[in-house]
């Protein structure tokens, strides 16, 4: 299943995945540094999941955000 870019305003960017029960979300912090989330709902067909971490700098969080979703990718 493919993910898809459902919001990017400058301050949130989150992905869903195909099924609708998967979401990768990025936002950034009010003092600084971005917060990257992962959330698989328990109705997803894999495991469910609630990840977050913060970064420092954006880079490593779209990092971790594009790890996840490798990770939590159906297609494979």
């Amino acid at each position: 299943m493919s993910w898809s870019l459902e919001r990017d305003d400058g301050t949130v960017t989150e992905w869903e995945r195909s099924d609708g029960y998967a979401t990768v979300r990025l936002r950034e912090r009010s003092a600084g540094g971005v917060v990257a989330r992962l959330d698989v709902m328990e109705q997803a067909v894999d495991e469910s999941a609630y990840e977050r971490e913060r970064f420092d700098d954006r880079e490593a969080a779209e990092e971790r955000a594009a790890a996840w979703r490798d990770a939590r990718d159906l297609d494979d």
